[in-house]
This record gives C-alpha cells, structure tokens and sequence, in this order.
C-alpha cells in the first residue's frame, strides 16, 4: 500500500449497517470530535486511546478504516501500523495518519511504514469524510 498521491475523485461511500471506523488518539478531544463526525455519517465508530489498544481493536473488529495519531503513550502510531501491516488478518485495513505536525518527515514516514494517507490536525469534517471515502474506495478497487 502507498499513501494516496492522485488527486481525490468525489467518492461518495454510503455506509453499510455495522461498518466501523476506529479513531485512535490519546487526546480525548480529539477522539470525541472524530466520533461525533462520524457517527453523524452513519458510521459505528470505535476508540482506542494508544497503539497497543489499536492493535487489539483492529484485530477483533476488522474496521472499515483506522484513523491514528503519530504521538501516543506505550505504541506510537508509527509502531502500531507497522504491526498492523504485519498481521495477515488486518494488513488490508486502510490506515490514515494524523498529526498536529505537517513536516514532510513525518510524511515521508507515514509512506515508509505503510498508511494510506496522511491528515493534519486541526481537521475539518469534509476532509475527514473525504479521506475515509477515498481509503475505502481505494482499497475496494484494490
């Protein structure tokens, strides 16, 4: 998988009964903003507040689509997709990555280890459905 470098179609993908998105974050704040958003669009949306949890909930739900910080107490994001990518029950799951830091580093290091697209913090909800829209659309046609 390579992150995302063609321009983003208007892909529109409606959600199915059951279809989950996992939000990992350390940042309450941040979790509950992502869950409101996406539950509003129809998605059932599950927590994990570091990569460790991720893993795990990944593992036992098989997510439409994981969206993870980078910094994160115990498994960092980098860490955890890494692991993620190395399971052969989810190495399919769509990652994005999100940062508060937009340095072309971490970029870099979110194609090196796996994500399919990276997402600046602070976000917008239109930026967050489009990205969730083309990871899911991508990995359909996949």
């Amino acid at each position: 998988m390579r992150v995302i470098r063609e321009r983003r179609r208007n892909v529109r993908h409606i959600p199915r009964e059951g279809e989950v998105v996992l939000v990992v974050d350390d940042s309450k704040t941040i979790r509950f903003a992502l869950k409101k958003m996406l539950a509003q669009g129809g998605y059932e949306v599950l927590e994990a507040e570091n990569g460790r949890e991720a893993i795990k909930m990944a593992r036992n739900h098989s997510p439409i689509l994981i969206i993870m910080d980078i910094v994160m107490p115990e498994l960092n994001g980098f860490q955890a997709t890494r692991r993620i990518r190395k399971m052969e029950e989810t190495r399919d799951i769509p990652i994005v990555i999100m940062s508060g830091n937009q340095e072309a580093t971490e970029k870099f290091w979110v194609e090196r280890i796996g994500a399919n697209d990276f997402m600046s913090k602070p976000f917008s909800r239109k930026e967050v459905f489009q990205r969730l829209e083309w990871a899911v659309y991508r990995n359909q046609i996949a």
